[in-house]
């Protein structure tokens, strides 16, 4: 690997003399008061960025990530809550021309490098947290590892060494022979869970497609595996194998006979059903069929025999929302497309209604200004958006929340795209057209114009169409809601929760939080209750019907709290191994975490259909803090078994519980004989 574009040597310097004014700067920094701190960091920022352009420079901040952070080097910055920064934007923070949003961006990496490595025990991030997070990282930012330097570079002078150093120091660490390998399987892991939004993971494709065709990189026998993930949006069928570029392919469908577009889209609905991802070449071939051939499209969407049914009861509906709505940027919407018509929605008979005025919806300026700002003006926000409908209604369990606190918001979304379609679409027209949606709480109107704010203070752009245009409304209502439930005893999701999930959320609702103190409460009764309304075993046998609105106590792999989180309780039943297993609906962008001790939720593998994460029924227990039920269906709780509780109950102690107990948990034991 060359390093030849990192700039000219570093002037010869003392190392140690230079390491020794960093420690005094670190001190200075620790031992000044709040409001002298912003004084003190311009003399150290300026030690740090000689020191990193020193050969061992990182590894020398890598050492004091620790005393950095508790001096307060991120204190009033975005970097200053690790659980919270994205590895996409670690591009732009590297490759800034500003001095200090490089370094604190350096520092931040090597920050999560000495906790991944286990130097640094933080208390919002574990070792396999960070690790995660500088994988992605390495995967986004590899033009920084093997790539020359580009104009980012040039135009950041001595800075672009900084950050190639430290991604190459993250990668050494790491291990360069894993990297691609490790980026891989985390890409079909994610796949797997078949989200909505997929910006990230063609990022991360497109960037090993990139270090592959590399001449000058030798990537050994790392990524051997990466094939079907490029080919999947570059090269899934035989006319575009070789990636030839749009105009092109146009032109050879031009000279097709129908052998040759029959095989074209078996090739594409193999590769899409195969991946959940949609190449650009796909959404060109549909546009042609639909002029040329429309009776390959069954064929090109993969479709069963209830899929195709559904395409040849509803034809002109579907052709008018691909000729609307698909195009080579929002390809994507044809997998929702697809799923669409074979989940059967089209036959609720408000749905065809609704979708026909989704295709000719006029935007308020605002839906319109969002939807640009994320995605660009080619095509037309109206086609955006229509791709997002298209791929919420078809995969209703993939909506993600993106980097927001609105977990409640993406649930309501996913909810009502899997129960409740054409209320879904109701809300996309009120947001998108009329920039206002009004729901009601308890008889009371409660408009999103008129809403005082959000949990969130502002949306970002990180989300599917649908969420970016509906979700700002959303969180003000929900947000407004709660405002409406001051001066109420208990906890406020009791009313809210029905009132804007709607009436299939359960109007029962238990918690084992006492909210006036935190602590624990009725653990026995609720986890009784909890059985009796969930388990099979104790619930005569009733599976749920209806997508039920539930809390957990998100924990990390040391078991340790993380804070409240919203998810959908979808189903609980056995899993191919005969585990009784609940299956959940969780909106954070990726549901496979590891909640501490053995407590690993599954994605796949354990009988989840796409979307759905499980766990077994103990362990999901032990971290349920809000479950809803319908108030006339109850079990018996009095049959759950005494030992099962008892392990779910120390699951809960020895977790997010621990810091919970009730005071009389903590009375002294009786004096021994002696």
């Amino acid at each position: 690997m060359s390093n030849s574009d990192a700039g000219s040597p570093a002037p010869v310097v003392n190392f140690d003399k230079l390491v020794q004014r960093l420690d005094d700067a670190i001190t200075a920094l620790d031992e000044s008061r709040s409001f002298a701190k912003a004084g003190k960091l311009p003399p150290l920022f300026d030690i740090v960025r000689r020191v990193l352009l020193q050969p061992d420079g990182c590894q020398a901040i890598q050492d004091r990530a620790e005393r950095l952070e508790k001096a307060g080097v991120f204190l009033g910055t975005d970097w200053a809550e690790p659980a919270l920064l994205q590895p996409q934007l670690t591009v732009y923070s590297l490759q800034s021309p500003q001095t200090d949003t490089v370094l604190v961006e350096a520092m931040s990496e090597l920050r999560l490098l000495a906790v991944a490595m286990g130097d640094f025990l933080h208390e919002s991030m574990s070792a396999e947290q960070a690790h995660h997070y500088l994988t992605q990282v390495l995967a986004i930012n590899l033009q920084l590892l093997f790539g020359e330097g580009g104009e980012a570079e040039r135009e950041q002078g001595k800075l672009a060494q900084i950050s190639r150093s430290v991604v190459q120091h993250v990668a050494t660490r790491i291990g360069y022979e894993h990297v691609i390998d490790r980026l891989i399987d985390e890409i079909w892991r994610i796949l797997q869970q078949r989200p909505i939004q997929v910006n990230n993971v063609r990022q991360m494709i497109t960037q090993i497609a990139v270090c592959r065709a590399d001449p000058n990189v030798d990537m050994g026998s790392a990524g051997q595996g990466a094939e079907r993930l490029i080919s999947s949006l570059y090269g899934p069928t035989q006319a575009c194998r070789e990636d030839p570029g749009i105009a092109a392919y146009e032109e050879r469908l031009s000279h097709m006979d129908s052998s040759a577009l029959q095989g074209e889209a078996t090739g594409f609905a193999r590769s899409m059903h195969d991946t959940g991802l949609v190449s650009p070449y796909h959404a060109t071939f549909m546009r042609f069929i639909l002029e040329n051939q429309d009776s390959l499209i069954a064929e090109s969407l993969g479709l069963s025999m209830t899929g195709r049914d559904c395409l040849l009861h509803y034809r002109n509906l579907v052709l008018t929302l691909i000729r609307e709505g698909v195009f080579p940027e929002t390809a994507q919407g044809l997998y929702g497309l697809s799923l669409l018509l074979e989940r059967g929605i089209l036959y609720q008979p408000p749905v065809e209604p609704a979708l026909w005025r989704q295709t000719t919806l006029s935007l308020c300026p605002e839906a319109r200004h969002r939807l640009e700002l994320a995605y660009g003006y080619q095509p037309q926000p109206k086609a955006w958006l229509i791709q997002g409908v298209l791929n919420m209604l078809g995969q209703p369990l993939g909506v993600g929340q993106g980097n927001n606190p609105t977990c409640q918001s993406a649930r309501a979304l996913s909810m009502w795209a899997y129960n409740d379609p054409d209320y879904l679409l109701q809300m996309v027209t009120w947001a998108a057209r009329d920039n206002e949606i009004i729901m009601h709480f308890e008889g009371t109107p409660v408009s999103s114009a008129a809403s005082q704010g959000g949990v969130a203070s502002a949306v970002t752009l990180d989300l599917d169409p649908v969420s970016l245009v509906v979700v700002p409304h959303l969180d003000r209502i929900y947000a407004e809601m709660g405002r409406l439930c001051i001066g109420r005893e208990g906890d406020p999701h009791r009313w809210v929760n029905p009132e804007f999930h709607g009436w299939s959320a359960g109007r029962g609702f238990s918690i084992n939080v006492d909210v006036a103190t935190g602590k624990l409460k009725d653990l026995d009764g609720f986890l009784r209750h909890f059985y009796a309304s969930y388990h099979p075993d104790y619930n005569g046998n009733q599976p749920l019907v209806h997508p039920q609105p539930a809390g957990v106590a998100v924990t990390d792999s040391a078991a340790r709290f993380i804070g409240w989180h919203a998810i959908t309780i979808l189903r609980a039943t056995l899993d191919p191994e005969g585990v009784m297993r609940v299956y959940f609906y969780n909106p954070n962008n990726d549901s496979g975490q590891h909640w501490g001790g053995d407590v690993q939720v599954s994605t796949a593998t354990k009988g989840e259909r796409f979307g759905e994460a499980s766990l077994p029924f103990e362990q999901f227990a032990s971290r349920l803090y809000i479950f809803h039920y319908d108030p006339l269906e109850r079990g018996e709780p009095a049959a759950v078994g005494e030992e099962e509780l008892a392990r779910v109950i120390d699951r809960v102690h020895q977790s997010w519980g621990r810091d919970r107990l009730p005071a009389e948990a903590f009375q002294a034991e009786p004096p021994r004989d002696a």
